[in-house]
C-alpha cells in the first residue's frame, strides 16, 4: 500500500522538463497572438506617412522615423507574449488570475490607442488613454512580480516605451493647436465616428 501512495505522489510532481515544455507551448500561442492583435489594431487606421492627417502634423525633434514604431511595437509585443506565457504557465500561483485580468485590461487599452489616435484623431483622449495604460501596466507589473519575477522584469522596456509615447503624444498635442479638427487628405481612409 505504501508503494501505491508513493507512486501516486511521484506521478503528481511535475518535472522541470515538463514545466519548460508547457512554457514553450504557451509561448508558441501567446507571442504570435500578441503580434497578430497588435498588427490587427494598427490596420484599423493608416499610420505614419500613409496617414495624411498624421503626416501633416508638426512633430517634436525627437520624433523617431516611421520605421521605428513597427519595429519597437513588434519587439514589445514579443516581450508581452513571453511575459504572458510565464504567468499562464504559473498554475496554482496565488495572484495568477488577478494578474491575467489586469493583463487583458491593459491589452484592451493598448489595442484601442492606435485607432483612437490615428483613425479618430482624438489626441487628447489618446494621451489620457496612454496615461491609463501606463497606470494599469504598473499594476500589472506589480502583480506579475508576485507570480513570476522575470515576467515583471520583462515589462520594464514596455513601461519605458509608454512613458516615451505619452511624452510624444503630449508634444504633438502642444505643437498642433486644434489638431483634432485638422482635416485629413482626401487620399486616405479614416475611421469615421458614428
Amino acid at each position: 500500500m505504501a508503494t501505491n501512495t508513493a507512486g501516486n505522489m511521484a506521478g503528481s510532481i511535475v518535472s522541470q522538463k515538463q514545466l519548460r515544455a508547457s512554457f514553450l507551448r504557451w509561448t508558441a500561442l501567446t507571442v504570435p497572438g500578441m503580434l497578430l492583435l497588435g498588427f490587427g489594431a494598427a490596420q484599423l487606421a493608416p499610420t505614419g506617412k500613409s496617414n495624411a492627417w498624421y503626416a501633416a502634423l508638426n512633430k517634436p525633434a525627437f520624433n523617431p522615423p516611421d520605421w521605428v514604431f513597427p519595429v519597437a511595437w513588434s519587439l514589445l509585443y514579443v516581450i508581452l507574449g513571453i511575459a504572458l506565457a510565464m504567468i499562464l504557465n504559473a498554475r496554482g500561483a496565488r495572484l495568477r488570475t488577478p494578474a491575467l485580468i489586469v493583463f487583458f485590461a491593459q491589452l484592451a487599452i493598448n489595442l484601442s490607442w492606435s485607432p483612437l489616435f490615428f483613425g479618430l484623431h482624438q489626441v487628447v483622449f489618446a494621451l489620457v488613454l496612454v496615461g491609463l495604460m501606463f497606470g494599469v501596466t504598473m499594476l500589472m507589473t506589480i502583480l506579475f512580480s508576485q507570480v513570476r519575477g522575470l515576467a515583471a522584469v520583462l515589462l520594464v522596456p514596455y513601461l519605458a516605451w509608454l512613458l516615451f509615447a505619452a511624452y510624444l503624444n503630449y508634444e504633438i498635442l502642444a505643437l498642433n493647436p486644434g489638431v483634432e479638427t485638422l482635416a485629413p487628405g482626401s487620399t486616405t481612409t479614416q475611421i469615421i465616428a458614428t
